[in-house]
């Protein structure tokens, strides 16, 4: 069912009262324009600088009342039904004789079968209001739509530069217009202007522009984070296993035609010693799917008015899925999902909901959480079937051990062949990855205070100045190398 036949069962069914959030007020009016035609009822506009005019025939002036009060009160006394499109009226809400006569009109107390549609950015209804409205969204453009725009831009930026044809890669075009799906017309021709007018070009340098400014206009509460360069992450050192992993569920996560079908992969759970590198196997995974991230701290969720974190969490989900395909990381998901008894349920709202999205969200978005403490995370997350796969980062073996102090040599313009590595690796066993770069790092404040070189010694003797957490927390360490034995996959 279309949004045009959608709006036009509610108001043929005479619905008392409509909440419409939404920026595009143009598209709201030339939508009920359309509506109003079958409902056989008169429909006004009202705004505090207009005021109340009839708008599905020429206005007689009656109506110009720029008063809200006196403009309830006019609607209310009106005999003949009508739908009335309040404008930005969410300040007009907290007043005791406006909210009274709203409800006069919706309760049809005195009044005919009037609808009351409100329309704005964002409304927040009074509890009594709340429970007789009816919220409504207008359908986003779908993706023929979306090729329209494209076209349109195309062929103004034509006539705006005396003939001059924009340069179209046709897969280009193709991506940006799936990768403009979950915006508004006005946000989508906004940003395809800009890539139009930019070099006169659609191509694949564009994409990378496209998917920035998409994010800003999506992400305004400024609860993700994005990163779309993420190839280099697929060369962080060791994690062999999850590589392999990742790579052989490509196909199925890019939807490449498959002789045998495939179920698209839904996400892993990284658990590990601190410093080992989880966050760099969350980004792992997005370099190995060639895709986005977005990471989340979902401890940020917490705002201390009631409903807001859950809010919080479904904005970012719908968000993410916005942006797919993408990976979303969930950063220390145990700070959310730790049952506390004095939190008043959030927690187990917050997990409710993620649990529901994790089973049912349809977009290309693959969900990699880390935790540090998997003691307190809840039995529901962790049993099968939430998860494809977790996995343990464990301490670094020999092997990547070596492979750490290449990449942060050769980080610093250093040569791994200068030194023995050998030595080092064996008097670092117990280090975690980021212990071994602070061993680089402070050996170098070292060479330079004695004014020489970096050398093999200079790391060795730092290595026999520091209690890696291995050491310092035995037990703890111990006991979570213990429990993930048998119960997770091995990253490396």
């Amino acid at each position: 069912m279309g949004v045009n036949q959608d709006l036009t069962t509610l108001l043929r069914a005479r619905t008392p009262l409509l909440v419409i959030e939404s920026v595009e007020e143009g598209r709201v009016i030339a939508s009920f324009r359309h509506a109003i035609a079958q409902s056989l009822r008169p429909l006004f506009t009202w705004s505090i600088t207009d005021g109340l005019r009839r708008i599905d025939m020429d206005d007689d002036g009656e109506y110009s009342v720029p008063d809200a009060t006196l403009t309830l009160t006019s609607i209310k006394q009106r005999t003949e039904s009508g739908v009335f499109l309040l404008l930005d009226f969410q300040p007009y809400l907290r007043y005791p004789m406006t909210l009274r006569l709203m409800r006069e009109i919706v309760l049809r107390q005195s009044s005919a079968e009037h609808t009351l549609v409100l329309v704005g950015s964002k409304f927040e209804l009074p509890d009594d209001l709340a429970a007789m409205s009816t919220r409504f969204e207008l359908a986003l453009p779908d993706s023929q739509a979306l090729a329209a725009l494209v076209r349109e831009e195309a062929f103004s930026y034509s006539r705006e530069n005396s003939g001059r044809r924009v340069e179209v890669d046709a897969d280009s075009a193709r991506t940006i217009v799936r990768n403009l799906t979950g915006l508004t017309l006005a946000d989508a021709r906004r940003i395809v202007r800009k890539l139009i007018y930019n070099d006169g070009a659609l191509g694949p340098a564009d994409l990378p522009n496209l998917a920035q400014a998409k994010f800003e206009l999506l992400d305004r509460d400024n609860l993700l984070h994005f990163e779309y360069e993420t190839a280099r992450f697929a060369d962080v050192a060791g994690l062999a296993r999850l590589k392999r992993w990742i790579q052989q569920r490509v196909p199925a996560f890019t939807g490449q035609n498959r002789k045998i079908k495939l179920d698209p992969p839904k996400g892993i759970l990284l658990l590990g010693v601190q410093g080992c590198g989880k966050s760099l196997a969350a980004k792992a995974v997005a370099g190995g799917f060639g895709v986005p991230l977005l990471r989340l701290d979902i401890g940020t969720l917490y705002n201390k008015y009631h409903g807001e974190t859950e809010r919080n969490l479904r904005s970012a989900l719908k968000n993410a899925e916005m942006l797919s395909p993408c990976v979303l990381w969930l950063d220390e998901i145990e700070k959310a999902l730790a049952s506390e008894s004095s939190d008043d349920g959030v927690s187990r709202r917050v997990l409710g909901y993620l649990l529901t999205w994790m089973a049912e969200h349809k977009g290309h978005v693959f969900l990699v959480a880390t935790a540090n403490d998997v003691s307190v995370l809840p039995a529901e997350l962790l049993r099968k079937g939430r998860f494809d796969e977790i996995f343990f980062v464990d301490l670094p073996s020999a092997e990547v051990r070596s492979e750490v102090l290449r990449i942060h040599l050769e980080k610093r313009e250093l040569k791994p062949a200068d030194f023995d590595l050998a030595a080092v690796v064996e008097v670092t066993d117990g280090f975690s990855g980021a212990e071994i770069e602070q061993l680089v790092v402070a050996a170098l404040y070292t060479a330079v205070a004695e004014d020489v070189p970096l050398a093999t010694r200079h790391l060795v003797e730092e290595s026999g100045l520091t209690r890696p957490l291995s050491v310092m927390m035995a037990d703890r360490v111990t006991a979570l190398r213990e429990w993930a034995r048998g119960r997770t996959v091995p990253a490396d």
